[in-house]
């Protein structure tokens, strides 16, 4: 079988009305009836669905949401990628998933709506997209079952109404892929395609550096065997693709490194200011074996296999109790059917399209998926959105080229065991929530067992039995991931750290942070979040928890009591915990504000917004989720000083002084209970607690250097539960 396509329609398709907005609605002359209006309905569905109680998360991840409030207000800093309009300091990432969020501030004004619509649209766009890739080879119903898979997958409901950059980028590997089957689709090699591949990897460079890269190699590979083209075109055409990436990837990085340092925002997340060492250290071969300098506790090396401070990595890892919710629901199914699909077209010609198809979508998700499995360095749960239209893919190809093949109890049993091992699975996760919809598991068991056993017998039954297993299936397959996209849409989501549904590893739902997945279960928790007295630092934290001592202070989670069964939550006064008003971190100090910030109360905010245009920053403060609150907050440029961990070199301490002087900063923010050490190294992580402004040191102590230069100099006021330093008041001026 080398040519699978969905049966053809009994009805005749009639011919394309007149008029653009009938051919619209239309569709395709050849086209069934019920194409179209499906399809569009598909789009509305997830669209509404995505967009309902979209503004309950806030503003989400404030550092994003700072640098994009920064982006709406300065050019400079929409270029750069600036965390505040005065540019001090960037993101830690490149700027493209900035900038549509950025422009749309800049358009409609600051808002949870405005910053988060962009990432809606770019559901809809990756489930159109998708849509047409899978559909183009086989057929439409394909084609529905692969965009409703995506829309329905949790960590995608999660990250695609967030504002991390991963929404972006599963949109654009998703354009990748498509683009590539354009062109392997075109007589004589489409070189226009390859290059539209190449641009898309490009601009997902700029928006995840080397993450971007993980599919590149299946793409070329299946590219350079497979193309209708004679060898040598081929390598020509991936050649011009390859520069196309390069063009579109690196002009921006080319303008960062060449514009005068002292001129331009410093490089966040990196050591020496560059980002060529931000893309190839913290955010590249760091995170692979787990050697970040910079990162939370340093670069301590790799967790490996037994666990470490981002979880066990294995071949299981992402079915494991943190990720298996987020992203497995359809794993196994995909897996199967990827080995079905290429069963079924082993015997096609080389530039056979379907096989390429497989090739392509399974590599994509086996690339994707060994390296996350594996990976040492840092790891979050919602990283697992890039897998989500891969497997989606795979389930609506496979499904179909099997359903085609139905009349062969080879194809109908093979379609039964990916129906039964995703009900089994689903089941099987269901069940790690126990207290959460406990029905739920056996209505998914049951249904998917007679879905099974009709898929058994589909090629020997009547059409509409046959229709009705497969639909069985289907529904009992999508029942849990779909209830899990519920249970996410319902609640909003901030911080740092996030998870979908109502399990999956530390943190996430409601405001502040969490712990690294895969960390231990936390015990002695009170029913108002409050900490216990067992409480254990996630491994990789041997000497305690950085910026503290071994027991972490108390604070209060506010979203306490929503989680049940494996959905854990970080102690109480854990980063993202705590501070003002309950929830954000612990004012400027120790490592307090390293996954969420701080709550900016009504006193707070009116002491910042005082003669704040008379400075450059109204203020200045350890960590970028602490500054990107009171920025926030203001709409006030504020200064993060050591960027998003607290531990880059930014501003020196020579620098920060000449800044005072200069009258450019108007207050520094600490806490009163600040978590920093005595001698300013290390973070503090040997240290434990100290009265003053904290600081989560950098390299050398120079942000705790800092802290101790304003502690010294400086009068402090206490507002709500953080320490207000007046730079323009020192303390020699009043002796």
């Amino acid at each position: 079988m080398t040519s699978p396509t969905l049966p053809a329609s009994p009805a005749p398709a009639p011919a394309a009305p007149a008029g653009r907005f009938a051919r619209l609605r239309r569709g395709r002359p050849e086209d069934a009836p019920w194409v179209r209006p499906a399809f569009l309905a598909l789009l509305a569905a997830t669209t509404a669905l995505y967009l309902w109680n979209l503004s309950a998360s806030g503003y989400a991840n404030s550092f994003y949401s700072a640098a994009v409030q920064a982006g709406g207000e300065s050019w400079k800093a929409f270029f750069f990628g600036s965390l505040d309009a005065a540019n001090a300091i960037t993101v830690d990432k490149p700027p493209a998933a900035l900038w549509p969020m950025a422009l749309s501030v800049r358009l409609f004004g600051l808002g949870s709506w405005q910053i988060l619509l962009p990432e809606v649209l770019m559901a809809t766009a990756t489930v159109a997209v998708l849509y047409g890739a899978v559909r183009r080879r086989f057929g439409a119903g394909a084609g529905l079952i692969a965009g409703t898979a995506l829309a329905l997958t949790p960590v995608a409901a999660l990250m695609f109404r967030f504002n991390n950059p991963d929404a972006l980028l599963a949109l654009l590997m998703t354009v990748a892929v498509y683009a590539v089957l354009r062109a392997l689709e075109t007589a004589g090699g489409g070189t226009k395609w390859l290059a539209a591949a190449g641009a898309a990897f490009g601009l997902a460079f700029l928006t995840k550096t080397l993450q971007a890269f993980l599919i590149l190699p299946p793409l070329a590979v299946v590219y350079a065997v497979c193309a209708p083209v004679r060898p040598l075109r081929r390598c020509g055409q991936l050649a011009l693709a390859g520069l196309v990436l390069l063009v579109s990837g690196g002009w921006w990085v080319a303008l960062v490194e060449l514009w005068p340092a002292d001129s331009r925002p410093y490089v966040g997340g990196s050591q020496d200011n560059s980002f060529l060492e931000l893309t190839f250290g913290y955010n590249g071969l760091g995170r692979i074996n787990g050697d970040e300098v910079g990162s939370v506790g340093g670069g301590g090396g790799p967790g490996g296999g037994q666990g470490g401070r981002w979880g066990e990595t294995g071949l299981l890892r992402m079915f494991n109790d943190s990720v298996g919710g987020q992203i497995s629901w359809l794993l196994p199914a995909a897996l199967v059917l990827l080995v079905a699909g290429l069963a079924v077209t082993r015997r096609a010609p080389r530039t056979d399209t379907a096989r390429a198809a497989f090739l392509l979508w399974g590599g994509s998700l086996l690339m994707t998926l060994g390296v996350f499995s594996f990976m040492a360095g840092i790891f979050h749960e919602y990283y697992t959105v890039a897998l989500a239209p891969y497997l989606a893919a795979l389930v609506g190809m496979g499904a179909s080229v099997l359903w085609e093949e139905r009349t062969r109890f080879a194809a109908s049993a093979t379609l039964a065991a990916a129906a039964g091992v995703t009900a089994w699975w689903g089941w099987e996760l269901l069940g790690r929530t126990p207290d959460w919809l406990p029905w739920l598991r056996w209505a998914v068991l049951g249904a998917g067992a007679a879905g099974a056993l009709g898929l058994l017998a589909a090629g020997r039954v009547d059409r509409r039995l046959g229709f009705a297993a497969a639909g069985l299936g289907l529904a009992a397959g999508l029942a849990g991931p779909f209830a899990y996209t519920l249970e996410t849409l319902s609640t909003g989501h901030q911080g740092s750290i996030v998870t979908a549904g109502p399990a999956g590893g530390f943190g996430g739902r409601g405001p502040g942070g969490g712990f690294p997945g895969g960390g231990p279960r936390l015990e002695g928790a009170g029913p108002d979040g409050r900490g216990g007295t067992a409480m254990q630092p996630p491994n990789g934290f041997p000497n305690g928890f950085p910026g503290g001592g071994r027991t972490p202070g108390q604070g209060q989670n506010p979203q306490s009591g929503r989680n049940q069964g494996q959905n854990r939550q970080p102690p109480a006064g854990f980063p993202g915990f705590g501070g003002e008003g309950g929830r954000g971190g612990m004012g400027g100090g120790g490592m307090g504000g390293l996954l969420n910030g701080a709550s900016v109360g009504a006193e707070a905010k009116a002491k910042l917004l005082r003669d704040a245009d008379a400075y450059t920053w109204a203020a200045a403060t350890i960590g970028s989720q602490n500054a990107a609150s009171y920025q926030l907050a203001t709409e006030k440029p504020v200064m993060a000083i050591g960027g998003f961990n607290g531990s880059d070199p930014s501003p020196t301490l020579d620098r920060f002084k000449r800044y005072v002087a200069e009258g450019k900063i108007h207050y520094f923010i600490g806490t009163g209970t600040g978590t920093g050490t005595g001698d300013g190294r290390n973070g503090g992580a040997e240290g434990g607690t100290t009265t003053g402004p904290g600081g989560f040191g950098g390299p050398g102590g120079g942000n705790s250097a800092i802290s101790a230069w304003v502690q010294e100099n400086f009068a402090s006021t206490t507002v709500g539960g953080a320490v207000f330093y007046d730079l323009t008041s020192p303390l020699a001026a009043r002796r």
